[in-house]
């Protein structure tokens, strides 16, 4: 097994502009982090949030899929091998502006959607719908991709696990960020578990996901975060069941290319959780964020945008 942890140090700049619209991708204008450039991992500046990168120009899709439900679609479209990324469950297909115009510009076709009953999707009928995974293999086909790198994040994490298992000849990688993985085993739901005790569940949602750092040093930020987690979840929301039960052991058969990245302040998954399980897979190594908390991506996205591009430019068409 390729184990590898990597402190990684956020990038600097002006302060963050605030969200100014709402409905599409295209014209989300949050302020945010991060461009992807490079910088020694032991540079200890401090960190400042720096203004999100103009966004490319996006198609939209509904995508159907069984049930009567839809899936809302952005994709930046090109020749470059597809990024597909999966939203956590605080968020939706509007949770990647930091993320969409940086890989877009390094040359990936970078897809992101929301799944049934989060913004801009349709939930459907629960007893006639797929499973998560079934249902991202519905877009997948429905956009003609072909094999794809897969970032699920938080939420997002055990719908592309569950992905990873059943179709990982799909895969040309899996990126796995903030996430408790949807592991199952007694052991790691009992750790889990008390990771998270009365009255955790009732504390505030950017409480809970944000880290401490960023809570603190980017009010605009937190609030551009929580405007996207308000409109995330729609009425018709209901939770969907996954073709797989996650456990190590199910890990242990996996043998594609896989990243796990935690933030250092993540409640949910710290390094420690991530290291765990990263032992249970045999093509893996782990990476972890400075003062950032679940959502490392929002978070941190310089740090975060650069590790998932080094990351899927190793394991690109050449493999």
């Amino acid at each position: 097994m390729r184990s590898e942890r990597i402190t990684t140090t956020p990038g600097t700049g002006p302060s963050r502009r605030a969200v100014v619209g709402g409905a599409a991708l295209a014209a989300l204008a949050v302020a945010g982090a991060g461009s992807g450039t490079a910088e020694a991992a032991a540079q200890e500046d401090a960190w400042q949030p720096v203004p999100v990168p103009d966004q490319v120009p996006v198609t939209e899709y509904q995508v159907p899929v069984p049930g009567d439900g839809s899936l809302w679609c952005w994709d930046t479209g090109g020749s470059g091998e597809a990024i597909v990324l999966l939203h956590p469950g605080s968020g939706s297909g509007e949770s990647w502006p930091y993320q969409q115009p940086v890989l877009a510009r390094a040359g990936f076709r970078v897809i992101g959607y929301s799944r049934r009953g989060a913004y801009g999707s349709v939930a459907g009928t629960k007893a006639a719908a797929d499973t998560a995974s079934g249902d991202l293999n519905t877009l997948a086909d429905h956009l003609g991709l072909g094999r794809f790198h897969l970032s699920g994040s938080a939420a997002g994490g055990p719908v592309a696990l569950d992905y990873a298992l059943s179709y990982p000849d799909r895969l040309r990688s899996l990126t796995v960020s903030g996430s408790i993985m949807g592991i199952q085993d007694a052991e790691y739901q009992e750790l889990t578990s008390a990771l998270q005790p009365d009255p955790f569940g009732d504390m505030p949602v950017d409480f809970k996901e944000l880290g401490p750092s960023y809570r603190g040093g980017d009010r605009d930020g937190v609030a551009a975060w929580l405007a996207i987690n308000a409109r995330a979840r729609t009425a018709d929301a209901f939770a969907q069941s996954l073709a797989h039960e996650i456990t190590w052991a199910a890990l242990e058969t996996l043998t594609l290319p896989v990243q796990l990245i935690s933030g250092d302040a993540d409640l949910y998954s710290p390094p420690s959780v991530m290291r765990l399980n990263a032992g249970h897979l045999s093509d893996c190594e782990t990476h972890v964020v400075r003062e950032a908390g679940h959502n490392p991506h929002w978070e941190q996205p310089a740090a975060w945008n650069r590790l998932l591009l080094t990351f899927v430019k190793r394991h690109g068409r050449r493999r």
